[in-house]
């Protein structure tokens, strides 16, 4: 009879099978009432799943990551089943859990519209309301297969000829209406709750493949309760005042043009600001040791099969054929170029740790579907370093990183940071030995540092296993930027090298470090994060001149000089509108200061400044403000 081992190492015997709600139970009725899903020996089932033998189990409640992914699994069932209720003929196809929701895809003639969304909520809590039980049956597949196309359900059909003949399917039924899923799933809809709700519908190919049929994916969000419906909604909504996209076009940074898909044309502004980032990380990395390289864009395909990038990222690799026959790739990274920068010279010992920075720009093919503004491009610049030392020095040199990660987001405001720790992928390069060595040194660092982090199990690099730097952003959400990579296979593959202290070739370790990540996608995250109302030193227009009539020209171009002189970036606005116009142009544009002057201002030398978002005026001596201003215009360092 079943020994049930809890969490908290409390064992409970029973004298027969039981179930999860049986446990459940057992250990207390709030916690039965509570429950949603639980795992047993690490692997997710129903509640009602029968445990025969001795197991380690946990019980998930909404609380849970776990359980909260059951309810939103639930909810994308019921949209199904509320769907094919409302209109007969409608196929399902698939239906996953994703962040903050769900999306189901249909196959129909006629588009879904606003009000069918709304007819489709009502009729999912109808469903609820029924509270009818969900129950799981397995079929042999090629019974599955026959039924589902017998209701006319050809997708589903389709997707179960693609299982291996010899598994059984497992399908879940909620009332009468069934779907094809792995589950787990809640006890009955009425577990569900009501805190759900219908965001969109988009299209989507069949099989994300643009060769195949379009459907209708409409997606959703589902909670434990309508406050956090209702707070995730509110997110939303000032999500959407935040898109860096229409702030973007606001204060004229950038456009996108379909000639060339996921590549950033910059406008002066943007520019602008990319180059103050750029040049703010310069002197960070200056400082800290680094030594700025820069290495080609186009390599010959021989160096990428050698590095191991041709076979995991070939098909992402954008490739050109020359008259000669030789094959070259754009680099989608710039790890085998600095590599290529290290061979050059004998190396010793005491060359290490040997630190090399580079601005790299790289491309990488998307699906046209997957671009996203700033934060989901083909083309965009690296901040990438390569750090070359010793296996002794790997933890040192993760904390010293680390420590310049974190202290340059608190700079730009993300003064909260997560900490992600992958280890090694299923699929990847060098021995489990070597693996050992860098997973050890750098779970080291990360502890030393601690702060708090997740462990991703199996999700490092093919290379190494990786620290990940998650920042959460003003409403609550979280961005992957940084990465630290720990490679003992790369250095070798390429043929790196050092003399060590007994006169003897060894291979270095490479730390592989991005802080930004991608310098595109950063400042697209910046810009929402501040809502476009970027920190002074880093606003690529900090302030516009006004002068009340065209009399005061003079006036206005002299305090331009001075203020440019003083490094603040700034532009007169000589147009012929009213000063609340100008006002509320240049406040739209999200521009720090506007400095306005008139007949007062030119008799008493000084300028009258109106911050961002303040209709208080102050009025100040221009060298007091050309002092103060300058002074805030400079990068922490």
């Amino acid at each position: 009879m079943p020994n049930i081992k809890l969490p908290d190492g409390k064992e409970i015997n029973f004298d027969k099978p039981i179930t999860g709600l049986d446990i459940a139970e057992k250990i207390s009725k709030t916690l039965a009432k509570q429950a949603t899903v639980i795992s047993i020996n690490d692997e997710l089932k129903d509640l009602d799943h029968l445990i025969k033998n001795d197991s380690k189990v946990k019980i998930f409640t909404s609380k849970d990551a776990e359980g909260l992914d059951t309810i939103r699994h639930d909810t994308a069932h019921i949209t199904a089943m509320a769907v094919q209720e409302l209109f007969p003929g409608t196929q399902v196809t698939i239906g996953p859990v994703i962040e903050n929701g769900f999306y189901y895809d249909f196959a129909r003639k006629e588009p879904f519209t606003e009000d069918d969304l709304k007819r489709i909520e009502n009729r999912m809590k109808e469903i609820v309301d029924r509270d009818v039980p969900t129950k799981r049956e397995v079929w042999p597949r090629d019974k599955a297969i026959s039924h589902f196309k017998k209701i006319g359900e050809y997708y589903k059909a389709e997707i179960i000829e693609s299982i291996p003949k010899e598994e059984d399917v497992s399908i879940y039924f909620h009332g009468e209406w069934h779907d094809l899923c792995r589950g787990p799933h809640l006890s009955s809809t009425g577990k569900i709750g009501k805190f759900f709700k219908l965001n969109k519908v988009s299209g989507a190919y069949w099989r994300g493949d643009s060769n195949n049929e379009m459907l209708q994916r409409i997606y959703g969000t589902s909670w434990a309760s309508q406050k956090e419906l209702d707070d995730y909604l509110k997110r939303i909504e000032e999500a959407e005042k935040r898109d860096h996209r229409k702030l973007g076009k606001e204060m004229d940074l950038f456009h996108f043009r379909e000639e060339s898909p996921g590549a950033v044309f910059w406008h002066e502004k943007g520019w602008s600001l990319f180059q103050k980032l750029v040049n703010y990380m310069r002197a960070k990395q200056k400082v800290a040791g680094y030594k700025e390289i820069n290495t080609p864009e186009i390599l010959d395909r021989s160096l990428w099969e050698k590095s191991g990038h041709w076979d995991k990222f070939g098909e992402h690799m954008y490739t050109s054929e020359t008259p000669d026959e030789k094959v070259f790739a754009i680099k989608p990274m710039n790890c085998p170029g600095c590599v290529q920068v290290f061979n050059q010279g004998l190396k010793s010992y005491r060359d290490l740790p040997l630190k090399m920075s580079e601005f790299g720009k790289v491309h990488r093919y998307e699906p046209s579907g997957a671009l996203h503004g700033l934060l989901r491009v083909r083309a965009f610049t690296q901040d990438d370093a390569h750090i070359f030392c010793t296996e002794d020095q790997i933890t040192q040199e993760s904390l010293t990183v680390t420590n310049l990660i974190l202290e340059i987001y608190k700079e730009l405001g993300f003064e909260k940071v997560l900490l992600k720790y992958s280890d090694r992928p299923e699929v990847r390069v060098g021995d489990d030995a070597v693996w050992d060595k860098a997973e050890d040194a750098l779970l080291k660092a990360i502890k030393e540092t601690k702060l708090e982090y997740s462990i991703n199990k199996g999700e490092g690099a093919f290379y190494g296993p990786k620290i990940e730097f998650v920042l959460r952003d003003a409403i609550g959400r979280d961005w992957q930027c940084g990465t630290l990579q720990v490679d003992l296979n790369l250095p070798d593959r390429l043929g790196a090298t050092f003399v060590d202290k007994d006169g003897t070739k060894k291979v270095p370790v490479m730390i592989h470090r991005a802080l930004f990540g991608s310098l595109e996608r950063f400042i697209g995250i910046l810009i929402e994060h501040y809502e476009g109302k970027l920190p002074f030193w880093i606003s690529p227009l900090q302030a516009v001149i006004i002068p009340i009539s065209d009399e005061f020209d003079d006036y206005a171009k002299k305090i331009f000089k001075l203020a440019s002189q003083s490094g603040i970036n700034c532009e007169i606005d000589l147009k012929n509108h009213n000063l609340n116009y100008k006002i509320r142009e240049h406040s739209l544009s999200k521009v720090p200061l506007l400095l306005i002057c008139g007949k007062k201002e030119v008799d008493s030398d000084t300028i009258t400044i109106r911050q961002l978002d303040s209709k208080k005026q102050e009025t100040m001596k221009t060298k007091d403000f050309l002092k103060n201003y300058s002074s805030l215009n400079k990068a922490p360092l």
